[in-house]
């Protein structure tokens, strides 16, 4: 076992553009699935997951967002730890420390980041060797955003969100997300789902600058919007206010919500905007990441 501690960052996902495909037979490991098509980014707001030696296995969860896991014994990362050591054959032994700064059930894929921040972290801690592939099988194991997050660099999801393709290099342009204070969860969104599958728009031609990028996620949008708007009708509120910032360039929502981002050229334009920001929505204005 490695002594020392290891630090890992968890970045929150986004979803540029979400797409739902189509839908698995009901039988078979994942089921009934829906199938995406996704182009999946990160942003420069993370989770940050400390895991140092320790005779048992525990978990302690500090930061803004702590007190939202405070009854969950059982999430993610301690998910995400027991399996890695079973497939490796070790004891699970970690003190683990995380730092939570993404909000819960928002669309950012915080608990997926988390899980593959752990095992990432304990992969070095306990001196592991797994494939690259066993790693991502385990990943998958965990949740269908986990693989991604794992990989952590702009792709096309596609599958349930499992295959990951290398998208084109994102052009440099900065984010803003905004959150209402409203969860969502991630079932009850696809079930409010209505309507036949979006065709798959398989991309031809690879943007070369911000306009070409823009075009790009305002043909294909985000199939999940309606329904959550339906369930939280306060998410169309805050598209609505992004839609009116000076210098937003698109506006979207992130995943299944209820997480809404608008793109700006710049980060002191996406700072602007983020002081407009009514007081009672959380909100983060940054980069986001190319690679």
């Amino acid at each position: 076992m490695n002594d020392a501690v290891v630090v890992r960052r968890a970045r929150a996902k986004v979803n540029l553009w979400l797409n739902v495909v189509g839908r698995r037979a009901p039988h078979g490991e994942k089921g009934g699935y829906h199938l995406l098509d996704s182009l999946v980014a990160f942003a420069d707001l993370a989770d940050t997951l400390e895991a140092s030696p320790s005779d048992g296995l525990t978990l302690t969860v500090d930061g803004p967002g702590a007190a939202t896991l405070a009854n969950e014994p059982d999430n993610l990362v301690l998910r995400a730890a027991r399996k890695l050591a079973d497939r490796a054959g070790v004891a699970p032994r970690a003190a683990l420390r995380l730092i939570k700064n993404i909000p819960i059930a928002a669309g950012l894929g915080g608990g997926s980041a988390d899980a593959a921040a752990a095992l990432r972290a304990l992969s070095e801690l306990w001196r592991l060797a797994l494939p690259v592939e066993e790693l991502f099988d385990l990943a998958g194991s965990l949740g269908a955003d986990v693989p991604m997050c794992l990989a952590g660099r702009p792709a096309i999801a596609s599958g349930v969100g499992e295959r990951l393709d290398p998208a084109p290099p994102l052009p440099a342009c900065a984010i803003l997300l905004v959150n209402p204070g409203v969860a969502l969860s991630t079932p009850e969104v696809f079930a409010a789902r209505t309507g036949d599958f979006t065709p798959v728009r398989p991309l031809v031609t690879p943007w070369s600058d911000l306009a070409g990028l823009i075009e790009a996620l305002a043909l294909r949008g985000n199939d999940l919007t309606a329904p959550a708007v339906k369930l939280r009708p306060v998410v169309g509120e805050v598209l609505d206010f992004l839609k009116g910032t000076a210098g937003v360039r698109h506006v979207a929502m992130s995943g299944s919500g209820a997480t809404c981002f608008a793109l700006y050229a710049n980060d002191a334009e996406a700072q602007a905007a983020a002081r407009t920001v009514p007081a009672a929505w959380w909100r983060h204005a940054g980069i986001l990441a190319a690679s």
